[in-house]
């Protein structure tokens, strides 16, 4: 079992009640937001950390806890949002609008110190959020923003890839990922403000490559500051458990990328 973090709520609402035993427990439902955070001693940085679950769960052990841990090694602060899903019931017998979860987030960021440089980290579902962290003007040092096969912009309505995909349950949802389709040309308020590191499988069927490859066209276009990594055997949801591939390097990767950013 992983230590236990400092819990702080965010928003109204009962307590959440979670699915499962460690290191695979979830979130079916998420009834307030929350911030679990987990600290080190004398912090170089901090992260805000992002669990996919498609916005109708939260994997909050594989792609939430077991992130923070990992950051905690390399000297940074982790916070792990545990944030409200679009079209879930509220309590009060309406259910969360489509941005409820980047309310959250604005609303962790302002539980954190200002006087850390800051990093979004989101796996999935997480990623995309993430990116649309970054795309926040905030009062926040935020160095950059690490992505991994997150559906960044191949789920809004007309752009999906493959062409004719079902649009998403619950309709907030899908309106979510029209209203931010991440790294899209002609789509300049989805750009994201800072540096970002991506991470993908190169034959996900979850999460098609063009989601990233979208990004970096775009990139390449507008000189941003991304770097890109593709995995060709990975499978979708690698997280940090996938260690037979070549996709096992990418946390060094990434903590290296870090690194050039403090």
């Amino acid at each position: 079992m992983a230590n236990s973090p400092v819990s702080t709520a965010l928003s109204s609402g009962a307590a959440n009640a979670i699915e499962g035993e460690w290191p695979d427990q979830r979130f079916a439902l998420v009834s307030r937001a929350e911030l679990w955070s987990y600290t080190v001693t004398a912090p170089r940085a901090q992260a805000l950390v992002y669990a996919g679950g498609g916005y109708t769960s939260l994997f909050i052990d594989k792609e939430g806890v077991e992130v923070a841990l990992w950051l905690n090694s390399l000297g940074i602060d982790a916070h792990v949002l545990v944030h409200r899903l679009p079209g879930q019931p509220d309590g009060k017998g309406d259910v969360h609008p489509k941005d409820i979860a980047l309310i959250d987030g604005l609303t962790a960021l302002r539980h954190l110190p200002t006087t850390l440089p800051l990093f979004h980290v989101g796996l999935s579902s997480g990623g995309h959020l993430a990116g649309v962290m970054a795309c926040q003007t905030v009062d926040a040092d935020v160095r950059g923003a690490i992505i991994a096969y997150a559906p960044l912009n191949a789920n809004h309505r007309r752009h999906k890839y493959p062409e004719g995909k079902p649009d998403y349950p619950p309709v907030e949802k899908q309106d979510f990922y029209d209203d931010w389709p991440i790294g899209l040309s002609g789509h300049p308020h989805a750009i994201p403000k800072v540096p970002v590191f991506l991470a993908y499988a190169l034959t996900d069927t979850s999460v098609p490559i063009q989601h990233a490859l979208r990004f970096i066209e775009t990139a390449a276009v507008q000189k941003l500051d991304v770097d890109a990594h593709i995995f060709g055997q990975a499978p979708h949801g690698f997280a940090l458990r996938s260690t037979t591939g070549s996709e096992a390097s990418w946390p060094t990767l990434a903590a290296d990328w870090i690194e050039r950013r403090l």
